[in-house]
């Protein structure tokens, strides 16, 4: 087990500076397999929340200022651990290539501005996928020995295809379809401006180059620049209106932004949710067509 703390979370220039010499072919960037992770956790102990940035986060995302940390911030807050662990330890597939398919946040209870936190992340769950292998990314949050908020991201390694799927090349995907709009819920529509990449990145520190400029994200197959998961599902979850106290977050990141877009969000009332077999679904779309960017569900925590 390998593991790491940190008396902050490591700043994205220090980050990216570690990516960068982690492409180049020098120095000693060992690999394992790709049948296994590493056994990493990387901490940083008593992390102070950056108000400042919560601030520009909340602006940028539609978030209320209401003194507590919106339900998708540990998720961005944790990205600069991620990254660091994927370029210190034996980490087996390359960054550039993964992509991002599904998130999962629980808040266990409301989260204030000015607590003090621990937070820790670790790899978990290799297994393989149609298009390659999936992993997972394990956050966890904890005030004293509580643990307050948990979350989950998965992301695909493109690679050889399993055999076994084979027979289902020639499969028809199945076709998407918009819903019909709730009127009791949410529905939106509104722009994606060009530019929400780039200010995106300076808040969250993720400078990946697809989502910056239409040059840099033409250098990895993408026609235009694209916009960050992780901001879509919290701005839809924002427009939503204020979520449960205890409440799960789930999305599968589907077809990309092309920036600039116009998008449409539908989604169901959060006031059905009145126990944990309850759920309110809701979903990004092509303003133009039924294209979807992404789905996702609400629900609340069990309290058994």
């Amino acid at each position: 087990m390998s593991d790491k703390h940190y008396d902050a979370l490591p700043k994205a220039h220090t980050t990216y500076a570690n990516i960068i010499k982690s492409l180049l072919p020098i120095g000693d960037n060992a690999k394992v397999g790709k049948d296994e992770l590493p056994q990493a956790t990387y901490y940083v102990n008593d992390l102070h929340i950056d108000q400042d940035n919560l601030e520009d986060y909340r602006k940028i995302c539609g978030f209320a200022d209401d003194g507590k940390i919106p339900i998708t911030y540990f998720s961005v807050l944790s990205q600069a651990l991620q990254m660091n662990m994927m370029v210190k330890e034996p980490f087996p597939f390359a960054m550039l290539g993964l992509v991002h398919v599904d998130n999962s946040v629980t808040q266990y209870r409301p989260i204030g501005e000015r607590e003090t936190i621990a937070m820790s992340v670790s790899f978990d769950n290799l297994r393989d996928h149609a298009q390659g292998q999936q992993f997972d990314f394990v956050t966890t949050v904890k005030s004293q020995d509580d643990v307050i908020w948990e979350g989950v991201s998965t992301y695909l390694a493109r690679g050889k295809k399993p055999a076994s799927n084979a027979s289902n090349k020639n499969k028809p995907r199945p076709a998407t379809v918009k819903p019909m709009v709730d009127e009791e819920g949410t529905h939106a529509v509104f722009e994606v401006p060009e530019d929400i990449g780039r200010r995106y990145a300076f808040i969250s520190g993720d400078f990946n180059l697809i989502h910056l400029h239409p040059l840099s994200a033409r250098a990895f197959g993408f026609p235009k620049a694209i916009a960050h998961g992780m901001w879509s599902k919290a701005k839809c979850l924002a427009m939503m209106g204020e979520l449960p106290d205890a409440c799960t977050a789930e999305v599968s990141f589907k077809l990309p932004i092309f920036l600039p877009s116009e998008v449409e969000l539908i989604a169901e009332s959060l006031a059905k949710l009145e126990s944990s077999d309850d759920s309110c679904n809701f979903g990004l779309y092509s303003a133009k067509n039924d294209k979807p960017h992404l789905a996702g569900v609400v629900k609340l925590i069990s309290e058994d």
